[in-house]
């Protein structure tokens, strides 16, 4: 093992979060004190430049799909794709953005609505507000998150694919740093990415397991105990773990379509058995708003000096979203072999995007419109119950509501089995060499880390949520944005080369096809 296994990208994620979690567990205010202040700093310093570098890579995904590298085919103009359309993009939606959606739909919006930024002066829990609320839910959720997952993704899988390079993240650097460089820092960037991928993971899944045990606890009047949130991420890590194991094709991809035929119904259920009416007209008015301020939002441009807002949520946002980037990256970008990247770009841009701007519409526009209705219920409930609760409030009002958790319950379990299942096949890979001759040998020891890194995960997310709570474990996944951030900088960077060098090759070809067609 000692020759596929690559110990410097394995070890320090492994030992710094079990240090972390040590630490935590013996005197967590001091550790969640020193994280703060540290995560604190780097939102207060660095918040120009995750606004900046997000803003950039909305702009750079343009520019890539008008140029004429959006024509190139990744893995060659003989490459076969390895999945269908439907499950391509099934993938896509379900392993990026559903195990979040989920929840935050309903929570985020009552949040806005009764704390929107004090420089922009909207009373709390005014219809403004609540517009504001749910363009605000279009900023975080779309164009601009998936764009920061699409340029890494698609920075990789040319490298990957088109320079028939390593699979890793620093590959994807080579263009700006050349081969030879690009390797010899790649331990680094990858072991700092996972790190911040694995500790997310832990997080995402004590959260997840939170809504769902208390989801469980509600259909079956069992209590919502430390017991309970054990058997449920058990039952999740052991879901993933078989899933991941058995294959791409037999596990995620099929998961991804059962899930995503799932989120459909249940959104149309609420489009159509909600109120249909406002949940379109309060939609389309937030989607004007928020096309329109798109860039005054995107720089809290709108916001006064010293008006924290934007760095509790917009900024925090992108941090969030960037510490799962790179390794999300490895994944996104070998499942898109054999589709041009204008395809690419469809896919892991515009249709996750869209499904979720939908999502949002007909969820956080309904529970928008129910809070206002019912003079603040469901901020109560989030207020006494937490941000998992809300989602149910919602859906009893709907026909056959016990159904519909059941469903939702189901859907989330999914969701998160789907999620961990693809940034666990991405860990396991990067920790084994890419370029070994003994492949048997290779997937036997992927299986063994998929089993390890997922029984890790569990027993962190356990004990955090259980005994120490799920802050401290947040938090360590929240410092891992801004290394991400300036590794996703560089492998935008790496983009805009290979835009340049698409233009300088179709101006040669112009060029030869002048001279040898005289007549054109």
């Amino acid at each position: 093992m000692s020759n596929i296994l690559r110990y410097k990208i394995f070890l320090p994620p492994l030992l710094l979060l079990l240090i972390a979690v040590f630490t935590s567990f013996i005197n967590l205010p001091a550790f969640l004190d020193v994280t703060t202040k540290i995560n604190n700093w780097i939102l207060n310093t660095f918040d120009w430049l995750f606004s900046l570098g997000a803003f950039v890579m909305v702009v750079t995904c343009i520019l890539v799909f008008i140029s004429p590298l959006g024509s190139m085919k990744l893995g060659g103009s003989d490459a076969k794709p390895l999945l269908s359309t439907w499950r391509w993009g099934s993938i896509t939606i379900c392993t990026t953005t559903a195990a979040g959606m989920l929840f935050w739909a309903t929570a985020e919006p009552l949040y806005h609505l009764y704390a929107p930024p004090a420089s922009m002066n909207l009373a709390a829990g005014s219809p403004e507000a609540a517009e504001f609320a749910l363009s605000t839910m279009y900023m975080h959720w779309s164009f601009t998150p998936f764009a920061i997952y699409a340029i890494p993704a698609l920075s990789f899988a040319l490298a990957y694919y088109n320079l028939s390079s390593r699979f890793s993240i620093s590959a994807a650097l080579q263009p700006i740093l050349g081969k030879r460089f690009s390797g010899s820092v790649g331990g680094t960037v990858d072991s700092i990415s996972m790190f911040a991928l694995v500790a997310g993971m832990a997080s995402s899944l004590g959260t997840g397991a939170l809504v769902l045990s208390s989801g469980i606890a509600k259909v079956t009047g069992w209590a919502n105990s430390a017991t309970l949130l054990g058997l449920v991420i058990a039952l999740i890590v052991v879901c993933f773990v078989a899933s991941s194991v058995s294959g791409l094709h037999k596990g995620i991809a099929r998961l991804s379509s059962v899930n995503t035929f799932i989120f459909i119904i249940i959104a149309l259920t609420a489009l159509f058995f909600g109120p249909t009416k406002t949940i379109i007209a309060n939609g389309g008015n937030a989607i004007v708003d928020y096309a329109s301020e798109f860039v005054t939002r995107s720089f809290s441009l709108q916001l006064a000096e010293g008006d924290n807002w934007a760095k509790s949520w917009t900024v925090f946002y992108w941090a969030n979203w960037l510490a799962w980037a790179p390794i999300v990256a490895l994944f996104l970008g070998k499942i898109a072999r054999g589709h041009t990247v204008r395809a690419f770009l469809l896919v892991n841009l515009i249709v996750p995007a869209t499904f979720s701007l939908l999502w949002m519409a007909i969820f956080s526009g309904m529970i928008l419109e129910l809070d206002l209705s019912s003079n603040g219920a469901y901020f109560a409930i989030l207020n006494e119950s937490g941000p998992g609760a809300v989602i149910y409030g919602l859906l009893e009002q709907l026909p056959a509501p016990m159904l519909l958790i059941c469903l939702f319950i189901f859907i989330a379990f999914l969701a998160y089995v789907t999620a961990a299942d693809s940034n666990t096949e991405a860990i396991s890979s990067l920790c084994i060499e890419s370029d070994t001759e003994q492949e048997e040998k290779a997937q036997k020891v992927k299986s063994h880390l998929k089993i390890l890194w997922g029984s890790i995960i569990a027993l962190v997310a356990w004990f955090m949520t259980a005994f120490s709570g799920i802050d401290g474990i947040k938090m360590m996944s929240n410092l891992g944005g801004l290394p991400a951030l300036f590794v996703v900088i560089a492998m935008n960077a790496s983009l805009l080369v290979w835009i340049a060098k698409s233009y300088q090759s179709n101006s040669r070809t112009v060029s030869t096809s002048k001279a040898t067609n005289p007549s054109t």
